[in-house]
């Protein structure tokens, strides 16, 4: 259940948040989705893939274990990367709409919500939501900031799936990861951008793929599936240390 809300500084004025990262907050999952605006800082930690939706539609997401409600980040010492995703971050703050009359115009503009039943919300603990005379906190400003990253992502993403399909850049992949004799991993219904297709994309795709920003994306994709060394090596240690 939700309680959701639009946060303003009076009726929320002593809200705090706690920020660190356990399995008490839903942060042991193996899997998180992503979005486009944050594939650059997601690359350098995590495997990126896609996956289907409930209705077919692809939807980027990062793997984070091998395992259900595995997070290889995860320790007694909170979440260990250079780069938390946003949807990890976030908190109990989403975007909302709110009709708004603008130059005589009523139009839905996007506004800061809470969810007030969030088991991150506190009055005793944690990151204040504002300042003590109402201004934002530092905190919120970061929010703010991981919203807009999602906000646009979300505008992005279903126009560079679409892109991607028509170029036939997108394949199943089957990841099975074998440690030893007893202990193999498969992932199942996973897609990845395909390399040799891609490097068969002429001259006019390469450049309608470029001018609509999602070229890079691609590339960033690829490169990313390097950090599933990176997860082989987390579970070894985290097998090691059992």
């Amino acid at each position: 259940m939700t309680n959701t809300v639009l946060l303003d500084n009076v009726n929320h004025q002593d809200l705090r948040i706690v920020t660190r990262h356990s399995a008490e907050f839903a942060d042991n999952i193996n899997q998180v989705l992503i979005f486009p605006t944050e594939f650059g800082d997601v690359q350098r930690e995590y495997p990126i893939f896609f996956r289907k939706d409930a209705n077919g539609a692809f939807q980027p997401i990062a793997l984070l274990g091998l395992e259900k409600d595995e997070n290889l980040f995860l320790g007694a010492d909170g979440w260990q990367a250079r780069y938390i995703p946003a949807v990890q971050q976030r908190g109990p703050f989403l975007i909302g709409f709110q009709e708004q009359n603008v130059d005589g115009e009523l139009r839905r503009e996007p506004m800061v919500h809470v969810d007030l039943d969030h088991p991150r919300i506190s009055e005793t603990e944690g990151e204040p939501v504002f300042l003590p005379h109402g201004g934002n906190s530092p905190y919120l400003e970061r929010v703010s900031h991981i919203l807009r990253v999602i906000h646009a992502g979300v505008e992005i993403a279903k126009p560079m799936f679409a892109a991607f399909e028509e170029m036939a850049l997108i394949e199943p992949v089957t990841v099975q990861i074998k440690l030893d004799d007893t202990a193999q991993y498969d992932l199942p219904d996973l897609f990845a951008i395909s390399e040799e297709r891609l490097g068969q994309l002429d001259g006019d795709q390469l450049k309608r793929l470029h001018d609509a920003g999602f070229l890079g994306a691609a590339f960033l994709v690829l490169a990313s599936l390097g950090n599933v060394a990176r997860l082989i090596d987390l579970k070894n240690r985290q097998r090691r240390s059992d």
